[in-house]
Order: C-alpha cells, then sequence, then structure tokens
C-alpha cells in the first residue's frame, strides 16, 4: 500500500471514492450525496492544485482505497490550528491499519508545515470505531455537538476534538 498526496490527477478517482463515501456513510459527512453529485471531479482539480488543502490518499492494487484532507487555517490568529475533514476507507479495507496511517501522514504533514500546534476533527458520536482510532492517536473530546447533523429526520451528536503537536 502507498499513501501519498492526491493531485489534479486523481480528481476523477477521489470523486468517485467521495461519492461512495456519503452514500455508504451519510452520517459522517456534513454534505449530503445528492449535493455532492451536482459537482464534478473539475472541483478537485483545482482543489489539489493548490496549498489551501491537503488531501491524501490510501492505494493498493485496487486504486484509490482510503482518504483524509487537512486544511491548514489561513487567518492570522487561527494559523496555529488545522482541521482533518473528509476521512474515508473502503468497507472492504477497513481493520488493516489504512486509517490510521493516512491520520499520521496528515499529522505528519501539518508537523512539517511549521506553525501548527493543534489538529481539530469532528466525529459522530455513534461511531465508536472512528472515536476510537483518534482517541488512539492522541486526539482529545473537548465538546458534543448535540444533534449536529440531520439526515433523514435523524439527529447525530459530534464530538469535537483536538490533537496538541506541542
Amino acid at each position: 500500500m502507498q499513501i501519498r498526496r492526491l493531485c489534479t490527477q486523481d480528481a476523477e478517482d477521489y470523486y468517485g471514492i467521495r461519492l461512495e463515501a456519503l452514500q455508504m456513510n451519510s452520517e459522517a459527512f456534513a454534505v449530503s450525496y445528492l449535493e455532492e453529485k451536482r459537482q464534478t471531479a473539475e472541483k478537485y482539480k483545482g482543489r489539489f492544485g493548490n496549498d489551501d488543502s491537503l488531501t491524501f490518499g490510501a492505494f493498493d492494487e485496487d486504486g484509490l482505497i482510503g482518504t483524509v484532507t487537512l486544511i491548514p487555517e489561513k487567518m492570522m490568529k487561527l494559523k496555529h490550528r488545522a482541521t482533518i475533514v473528509a476521512m474515508y476507507v473502503k468497507p472492504e479495507k477497513r481493520g488493516n491499519g489504512i486509517a490510521k496511517q493516512l491520520l499520521k501522514e496528515a499529522i505528519s504533514t501539518a508537523r512539517n508545515l511549521g506553525g501548527i500546534e493543534q489538529i481539530h476533527l469532528t466525529v459522530v458520536s455513534r461511531n465508536k470505531a472512528a472515536n476510537r482510532l483518534y482517541t488512539s492517536i492522541g486526539f482529545e473530546t473537548y465538546g458534543i455537538e448535540k444533534n449536529a447533523l440531520k439526515v433523514d429526520g435523524t439527529y447525530y451528536d459530534e464530538e469535537l476534538m483536538v490533537l496538541f503537536l506541542k
């Protein structure tokens, strides 16, 4: 397996796995499948071509099997922070440490960017596997956002988590 930063040539593959993620785990993402389906891979070509966000992919013989995005803050008072979003590993590939490797790559990149002292993320409270993963790496819950997401009439709370790098 290989983990690397995605580039513009990966946009089609990323768009495909993104749609899959939104269908398979709709409660885990703020954007809906229907909203994302109105987009195109071109959206990601633009994103992958700049440093406003850094998306990493895990690849094996089946192609792109997992992703995570790191978004460093740009505003002066927030430049010591970054956020992790869009974490996903294909269901048939889970349980093999791929998500942990993706997170470690994102965290290592954050450290190397310089100036980032903390990384934030949110996770649906019901997603115990993801919560265990984040906690195992050192993320700590600092709050709960009640009814953060509403999917098909069901509310989901989100845990707000942080990893302090210093």
